[in-house]
């Protein structure tokens, strides 16, 4: 019978001699020849009438190692399940141990592995404390959601000649002295004003020459100069003369704030009066900062959980895992260079895992199919209604629930998404107000943090 014995090395590192009897890999072994020598294609021979001896010589060496590797990876299984040992990464060996398959001479084996223990790890994130920042809906900002929305559900119109200011004037451009040239788009109210007049009352195929800083500004300048492969940085490039050809004038007409626009924007909703879809808005505005200072709440606690909480590694034996796992494509120096980064990661793992485990955080497989369902319908843009055939869209979430890359993926997203609205309700969250301005200011520094 197998015997497992376990020796200490160092903090969270230990060492596990796998013995492995003739008895335990004959029967599988012989099992394997047989199974072998009767499918074996060998020229001279009639399939599955190949002598067993010739089997055997051939492919007997290859077959032996084989059997005894599974019989040691199923050993090691068995006692880390028995003795409920979470091990980091995977068991290596310990140093090259050169092994003499001899078939016409079957023996034991031993064969010596490292391992990483995973550390115990006790988390209370009552002691976390975090900020729910509280965003006020302002009237300016409900005008500027119905500003936005009105332009949105707007009419595209090309008007003959250009007129209004906030006409979209699409132009072909090119320097006077050079060759380059370049197309761009731009409002006649981003155009300086002393130059707007050199514009209006302009019909497509008209062309204008303009100084370009003297016609343009800022941001817009930029763009200009970018659009005629010009630097930015370069003030006399900006001094240049270019001529713009008029391609296409465009204007918006903006959707009058009525019961029309208001049916198109809440589809189910029934809103008669401007007080009533300004209302709407401001709880719609009021739902949306809430759900960021959700999400804010979580990268606090994720701050928190892998800046501030320290866990233990084994760091000798991860070092020499990156090596050895990464079959001869990577040296010590360059271990060595990596591990911080994949120490913060394992150790996000094993704190997730660990919280997880704790607050029964668990992932259905309904909660996965309509994960598929909702990122297909993401994917096509929300467009398909929902009272049409959908027997294709079943049929495509049940391949994506065959795809096991996307099942990982959505697991972990959706297990991870569970854990932190778990771990928002009992962190110490203290309550503090925020302009709209700073609190897209922070998230705009959170996503660069990542």
């Amino acid at each position: 019978m197998a015997t497992i014995t376990r020796e200490n090395l160092a903090p969270l590192n230990d060492k596990l001699v796998v013995t492995i009897l003739k008895e335990d890999y004959l029967p599988t072994f012989e099992k394997s020849l047989k199974g072998y020598a009767k499918n074996a294609n060998i020229p001279g021979f009639r399939k599955g009438m190949v002598p067993a001896g010739l089997v055997k010589k051939m492919y007997g060496q290859g077959i032996l190692s084989e059997e005894v590797i599974k019989a040691v990876d199923a050993e090691i299984n068995k006692y880390l399940q028995e003795n409920k040992l979470q091990i980091l990464a995977q068991p290596i060996p310990l140093e090259e141990q050169p092994v003499n398959f001899e078939v016409n001479n079957l023996t034991d084996y031993s064969f010596e592995f490292e391992i990483g223990i995973q550390p115990d790890v006790n988390i209370d994130v009552k002691d976390i404390n975090v900020k729910r920042y509280q965003v006020e809906v302002t009237d300016k900002m409900i005008d500027e959601e119905i500003e936005r929305l009105t332009s949105r559900f707007g009419k595209y119109n090309t008007p003959e000649t250009i007129e209004d200011a906030d006409t979209i004037i699409s132009a072909d451009i090119q320097l006077t002295d050079g060759e380059n040239k370049g197309d761009t788009a731009v409002n006649l109210k981003d155009i300086a004003k002393t130059q707007q007049k050199e514009f209006k009352g302009k019909k497509v195929g008209d062309a204008v020459t303009i100084q370009l800083d003297k016609a343009f500004k800022g941001d817009i300048l930029d763009r200009v100069l970018t659009d005629l492969k010009l630097d930015k940085a370069n003030k006399e490039d900006a001094k240049k003369e270019a001529t713009l050809t008029i391609t296409k004038i465009g204007l918006l007409e903006k959707a009058e704030l009525n019961e029309e626009l208001f049916t198109q924007v809440y589809q189910t909703k029934e809103i008669k009066t401007e007080e009533e879809f300004r209302a709407a808005l401001k709880e719609d505005l009021t739902n949306y900062f809430a759900q960021q200072a959700s999400g804010q709440i979580h990268d606090q606690i994720y701050h928190h959980l892998t800046d501030h909480v320290s866990i233990e590694l084994p760091e000798p034996f991860l070092k020499r895992w990156i090596v050895i796992s990464s079959e001869g494509k990577k040296t010590q120096v360059e271990a060595d260079e990596e591990y911080p980064t994949f120490a913060k990661q394992l150790q996000w793992a094993i704190l997730s895992s660990k919280l997880s485990e704790d607050n029964a955080v668990k992932v259905e497989q309904q909660e996965l199919k309509d994960f598929a369902r909702h990122q297909l319908m993401s994917y096509l843009g929300g467009q398909m209604g929902l009272n049409g055939d959908e027997s294709w869209m079943e049929e495509y979430v049940n391949k994506m629930m065959g795809d096991r890359k996307f099942i990982d993926d959505a697991y972990g997203q959706i297990r991870i998404g569970k854990l932190f609205s778990e771990l928002e309700k009992q962190v110490t969250a203290k309550d503090e107000s925020i302009t709209e301005e700073k609190f897209a200011a922070l998230l705009k520094e959170h996503q660069h943090a990542h």
